[in-house]
């Protein structure tokens, strides 16, 4: 089992973060990679589309809006992994000013493809991400 995580302080209150990214199907709101969402299941089940027009599925495996965290599992992906659990959550600054959010991953990679190369590939989209999603709040002030 391989992981990738990433984190980030926001300078906005954690209601005010999880507005933007707490809805299932708001990555098109703040992270410029999936420029597309449409839910299926129920809501359960996201269909993403990527720049360059690859399609991403995804489960909503658990979800508290109270705790502000979310996790999902991919079921379909141009990543070359297996058995991905991913975790997105926003909590109260160490310094109780703003936010901090996590996004973490778990996941194996395919044969022919090293613990390390599959980390990058995640590790290199939370942590874009999360400077997006950081840089939507810097513009609102």
């Amino acid at each position: 089992m391989t992981q990738a995580s990433a984190s980030i302080d926001i300078p906005a209150s954690p209601s005010d973060v999880w507005r933007l990214i707490g809805g299932f199907n708001s990555l098109p709101d703040w992270l410029g990679y999936i420029p597309k969402s449409e839910l299926s299941e129920g809501g359960r089940v996201r269909h993403l589309a990527n720049p360059k027009g690859e399609t991403i599925v995804e489960r909503l495996e658990r979800f508290d809006n109270s705790a502000r965290t979310y996790s999902y599992s991919i079921l379909k992906a141009p990543f070359p992994i297996t058995g991905y659990l991913s975790t997105l959550q926003v909590k109260t600054a160490a310094d109780g000013k703003g936010s901090h959010v996590e996004w973490a991953a778990t996941f194996t990679p395919d044969s022919g493809v090293s613990d390390e190369e599959a980390s990058k590939i995640f590790q290199g989209i939370f942590e874009d991400g999360l400077k997006e999603l950081a840089s939507r709040f810097k513009a609102k002030k």
